[in-house]
């Protein structure tokens, strides 16, 4: 298993558009095959930052996803939003501590 995080960067005027279609399509990200977990984060600081977080079980759910139609369609959509491009890494847990 590893963990994706996405950072986004919105235009202000765009942010309630992006939170909607989010809403739209979070349940079918989340429901993806290979998707274990899908968080939505949004900067303190910064209200126009936002970073998905989602857990998948191997890569190439990952890769099926990016290649998918449901994945096209939220990236049209998602893209043209931003005030400047998206980051994204794929890192692995190395260790959790408990609370």
């Amino acid at each position: 298993m590893f963990t994706r995080i996405v950072k986004m960067e919105f235009e202000a005027e765009n942010v309630s558009a992006f939170l909607a279609n989010f809403e739209l399509v979070k349940h079918k990200i989340r429901e993806f095959p290979g998707c274990c977990h899908l968080d939505l984060l949004q900067d303190k600081a910064n209200d126009t930052i936002f970073f998905t977080y989602s857990k998948w079980e191997h890569p190439n759910d990952l890769e099926k996803y990016r290649k998918s139609e449901l994945f096209k369609g939220v990236w049209a959509t998602t893209k043209p939003m931003f005030r400047s491009k998206a980051e994204a890494w794929s890192v692995s847990t190395m260790e959790v501590l408990p609370i």
